[in-house]
């Protein structure tokens, strides 16, 4: 039988406060869309067409993989 206390004092990482990771999202985003306005305007020139995204999403999308980045241990 194994011993269930073996590993009694291991808690799990407190969890940072919901509005910290709010301002940071909210910073990021908003460094995010004048570069993505950039990035969405130069690949519109280069290809011919609108992406299937557009700069608002795109600049989301990179909020939301940043921020949790900023929290991991």
């Amino acid at each position: 039988m194994s011993d269930q206390t073996a590993n009694g004092g291991i808690h799990a990482l407190p969890r940072v406060p919901k509005t910290e990771f709010f301002v940071y999202f909210a910073l990021i985003f908003v460094v995010a869309v004048p570069v993505q306005v950039l990035a969405w305007i130069g690949e519109t020139v280069v290809r011919g067409r609108l992406p299937t995204l557009g700069p608002v999403t795109r600049a989301w999308k990179d909020a939301r993989a940043i921020t949790p980045m900023i929290f991991r241990g």
